[in-house]
């Protein structure tokens, strides 16, 4: 579709430091480039809309119609595989656009809407259970938005949509995390996430307006030229400017020391939410953080590659200490331990992007964070929907509780104890290692040996509790084993994720590509 601008007087209008601004407002659109999160968007409003005419009994058709549009979305993937797409660009600067469907961004995209799609078949029997305190046409809604902006971000290539989806994909987060009614846990959960991520907002947005400042652009590409070249007297405050934006989106990724609303979020969140949140919410935070990172701000590696190596040590390290010293009769310790351990794997997942700061190609070194999420992603949302099985005959869902399971549900616990084997890194979890493997010669090979050390260390860390959580799903349970029934849609999560899981172990280069070849 194509519109003529409505003000072709819009070039002559310049930044104060001289820089023309964008030459119109009105352009033509590739619908086609944005359709994966335009259409999430769509579903999420029929949705809502929807619900007003439903009738009670049969509001459960709401969470099907959500999953179709993921799977609509998803499948809207594959007409862009034939080439890189751009849209809202600059007349006359091909280079500089809002909006471009590149190969990170198709990636990005597809682990956000399989992700989503995993939390969405998780939810169905979470609002079968829980209705009463679970309204399903806002609960469907928000997921959906949220995913919306999700996959709006990695797309984004300047500061404002960028800004813009973040927000679009957290704060319909916020919403779902206290969700339930009357209950106190998860208000609170809610409370202290969205404490946090309005402060990440706050600072990120001061970042972005010093940025703006120094450069006259909002373009990631256009930033990233004209940084270098900042006048002396506006120097300090571009410094200051990628500072607070590179702390902004730590806060996002989950890093130490802005992690502290992990564990009673995902405690306190319905255990899909928390699913969600531990996948798709840090594709949001990492994607952000790349695009920032080595798009915009590359002339600042000397200052985000030491930083975010410090940061990679201490968030691997909190994370993994954290999920040791849980105790494993302590009520909610199951989604606790997985709590912490996300914590620990996004330690891992940042040693690429601080390699980047530090190696000649920093976009072929990103390929490493990008194959570790995707085999993290499938193995955790694996590992989620086997404890909303647990969790459904036991609501503490303690360690302890796991104990036998493979007595009663034999074909459940052997795909928990492969997803724990895929965490760290042990076969018959093979892509779990060969992705360990990747982010190791990422730090081995831009010179960060002491990083590598650290994250070795970190990798016996989580071997001791991957492998006790392991071990204790086959001893004899005490006392009469629970049966647990695994309802349809936790089925199919479950088989999806575990035959997603099989396959990457045995084809591990269909993931470990991207870690040769790049992404951008």
């Amino acid at each position: 579709m194509s519109v003529q601008p409505l003000a072709q007087s819009a070039g002559s209008l310049a930044h104060p430091l001289g820089q023309p601004l964008a030459a119109s407002l009105v352009q033509s659109v590739d619908w086609l480039a944005v359709a994966p999160p335009l259409i999430a968007a769509v579903v999420a409003l029929g949705v809502l809309v929807a619900d007003l005419f439903l009738p009670e009994a049969r509001k459960a058709v709401l969470g099907w119609i959500s999953v179709a549009g993921l799977v609509a979305a998803a499948l809207m993937l594959l007409p862009l595989l034939d080439g890189d797409r751009a849209t809202f660009c600059l007349n006359g600067t091909p280079r500089a656009c809002s909006y471009t469907a590149d190969h990170f961004t198709l990636v990005i995209q597809f682990l956000v809407l399989g992700g989503a799609l995993l939390a969405a078949l998780l939810s169905i029997t979470t609002l079968d259970d829980d209705r009463r305190r679970v309204p399903p046409g806002e609960f469907w809604f928000l997921l959906l938005s949220a995913t919306a902006g999700a996959a709006l971000l990695p797309a984004s290539r300047d500061l404002a949509t960028l800004i813009v989806a973040l927000e679009v994909a957290s704060l319909p987060a916020f919403a779902l995390v206290g969700i339930r009614y009357g209950d106190r846990r998860s208000s609170e959960a809610a409370l202290k996430f969205f404490l946090s991520s309005v402060t990440a907002t706050a600072v990120s947005l001061m970042g972005v307006s010093f940025v703006y400042a120094s450069t006259g652009t909002l373009y990631l590409t256009q930033v990233a030229q004209r940084l270098p070249d900042t006048a002396g007297q506006l120097h300090t405050l571009a410094q200051a400017g990628v500072v607070l934006t590179l702390i902004g989106f730590a806060f996002k990724t989950a890093a130490v020391p802005f992690h502290f609303w992990v564990p009673d979020t995902y405690v306190g969140a319905p255990l899909p939410v928390a699913a969600y949140l531990s996948v798709v919410g840090k594709a949001v935070g990492f994607s952000g953080l790349i695009l920032v990172t080595v798009v915009a701000f590359p002339s600042y590696a000397d200052v985000w590659g030491p930083a975010l190596a410090v940061l990679a040590a201490l968030t691997m390290t909190v994370g993994n200490v954290g999920a040791l010293r849980q105790q494993a009769t302590r009520a909610h310790s199951a989604v606790r331990l997985l709590a912490w351990s996300s914590v620990g794997q996004a330690g891992y997942l940042l040693v690429p992007i601080a390699a980047a700061g530090y190696a000649e190609n920093a976009r072929k070194a990103i390929g490493s964070t990008v194959a570790y999420a995707l085999m993290y992603a499938v193995v955790n949302l694996g590992a989620f929907a086997v404890a909303a099985v647990v969790g459904r005959g036991r609501a503490r869902n303690r360690i302890s509780d796991y104990r036998g399971l493979y007595a009663t549900n034999p074909v459940t616990a052997l795909l928990l104890a492969f997803f724990l084997l895929c965490l760290a890194g042990l076969p018959p979890g093979i892509i779990g290692l060969f992705a360990k493997v990747t982010v190791f010669s990422a730090a081995v090979d831009a010179g960060l040996g002491w990083l590598a050390v650290v994250m070795a260390v970190n990798v016996v860390i989580a071997l001791f509790y991957y492998l006790q959580w392991t071990a204790l799903l086959f001893r004899a349970p005490e006392g009469e084993a629970a049966r647990h029934r695994v309802p349809a849609p936790l089925t199919a999560a479950i088989a999806l994720a575990g035959l997603a899981g099989v396959a990457l172990s045995g084809a591990p280069q269909l993931v470990l590509r991207f870690a040769a070849t790049g992404l951008f």
